[in-house]
């Protein structure tokens, strides 16, 4: 046993590099791919359109927060006998809470990080835009309010989100495992159709 522990934590330190590793490269490629495309898009919109934007952004920060805290508090026996009766979903949410530190770490961490920056840049723009139609004697006044919205709106809905995140777990990680049983199986069928032809 002792013998086989070196090992094994070798292994397991192997593993956590290429996740850390994996995790680095994938944050990469994503924000640059996020930022570059809410840049290109905000850049020939109207304000209410850039408005909209920073919404959806900050929208989607708070609900990835909501699902990694969800998963980080859930507990697996409900999904169990789920799983038992053949409910849909059931498995899917039983290998999120198996893997919820990294679930967590990818909903809070990375696309919640993400999220920030993106949102952070959006309101950079949008305060560009007010300066561009309007006369202000102290133009960092804007981007300082732009920026206060921006990480009111993020810190608030996150707050209101982790507290519904605890209460709501299980229906939270069900709702996401019912969601990957549904991709999977849209997987499977164009699978199929693609094999027909």
């Amino acid at each position: 046993m002792a013998k086989s522990d070196p090992a094994a934590q070798k292994r397991e330190r192997q593993k956590t590099i290429r996740w850390v590793v994996t995790i680095f490269m994938v944050t990469i490629v994503v924000s640059g791919a996020i930022s570059l495309l809410s840049d290109l898009i905000m850049s020939g919109s109207s304000m209410p359109v850039a408005f909209l934007i920073l919404l959806v952004i900050i929208f989607i920060g708070i609900v990835f927060d909501v699902i990694g805290m969800a998963v980080a508090s859930a507990d697996e026996k409900p999904f169990h006998s789920m799983a038992a009766r053949k409910v849909p979903g059931a498995q899917e949410a039983i290998r999120l809470l198996r893997n919820a530190e990294r679930v967590s770490s990818i909903c809070n961490d990375v696309v919640g990080d993400i999220c920030g920056v993106v949102s952070g840049a959006a309101s950079a723009t949008i305060a560009a835009q007010i300066l561009s139609k309007f006369e202000f004697t102290w133009p960092q006044i804007v981007s300082l309010l732009m920026s206060a919205l921006a990480a009111g709106l993020t810190v608030g809905g996150k707050a209101v989100g982790k507290g519904f995140a605890v209460s709501s777990c299980t229906q939270i990680v069900h709702g996401v495992g019912k969601l990957l049983y549904s991709l999977r199986l849209f997987r499977k069928d164009a699978g199929k159709k693609n094999k027909k032809r």
